[in-house]
């Protein structure tokens, strides 16, 4: 997968056009209003793109751990049409599983004041407003939630734990850094979005404020799709030399 870079921008836009423009309305207005209909459309385009992210990154990280453990049969085996059908499968199965979270979701019966304290339509702000329910919304998020992150999390450990030890056997220094180049910004992409996503959702503390859950939310939904693009950056040439040329300068 060469254009991994590309695949994962793919994500990264949905994400930003979902969020950011009413984020900004939000802003500029000290507070906004959000149609009931509005609100689930914005949460569903949300959580499936964090879902089909999730399964994208796995699928990176089996394409560098082939490129560097098996290199010899990478063409063979990451062909053009196996890598179209696995990015159609993490894309399917993204929107499969926000499908069934967000019908069940609408489903709830809201009572008292429809005031969402956050900056954009989630799963725990609509919670606290249902009065009834909730139970089946969190059994389903445990059953559709352990596989959608836990699998790919084993996934992405297992193929950068092979990949580092086949890194580690690379006699050379220079093709242990060559090696180690074709996969840093992929991996530096996967800590951020793991960093971000178990703080918000897997690993919350009693005493996080609403304060601190919204910088959280703020870094996972707009600085990382940010940074994304100028990370993956940094592997093209032309662009190496510029940050080079620049530092010698100063």
């Amino acid at each position: 997968m060469a254009d991994d870079g590309r695949v994962k921008q793919s994500s990264d836009i949905v994400l930003s056009t979902d969020i950011v423009p009413n984020l900004l309305h939000i802003l500029l207005n000290n507070g906004a209003a959000i149609t009931f209909v509005g609100c689930f459309a914005q949460f569903y385009f949300f959580s499936a793109s964090e879902a089909s992210e999730c399964f994208l990154l796995t699928v990176m990280s089996y394409d560098r751990y082939v490129a560097i453990c098996n290199p010899l049969h990478y063409t063979s085996i990451m062909t053009n049409t196996f890598c179209i059908k696995l990015v159609s499968i993490c894309w399917l199965l993204g929107y499969f599983v926000s499908v069934l979270i967000t019908v069940t979701l609408i489903k709830l019966y809201f009572c008292g004041l429809n005031i969402i304290d956050h900056i954009y339509c989630d799963m725990v702000p609509l919670l606290e407003l249902a009065c009834a329910g909730t139970f089946i919304v969190h059994l389903e998020n445990d059953i559709l939630g352990a596989p959608t992150l836990l699998i790919p999390t084993t996934i992405i450990v297992l193929s950068y734990s092979c990949i580092v030890r086949a890194v580690l056997r690379i006699p050379s220094s220079t093709g242990r850094q060559k090696a180690f180049s074709t996969c840093s910004s992929q991996l530096i992409v996967v800590s951020i979005f793991y960093w971000t996503m178990f703080s918000v959702y897997v690993l919350p503390t009693r005493q996080q404020s609403s304060t601190v859950s919204k910088i959280l939310s703020l870094l996972y939904t707009v600085f990382t799709p940010l940074i994304n693009p100028l990370i993956y950056s940094l592997r093209n040439k032309d662009i190496k030399k510029v940050i080079q040329e620049r530092l010698c300068r100063d």
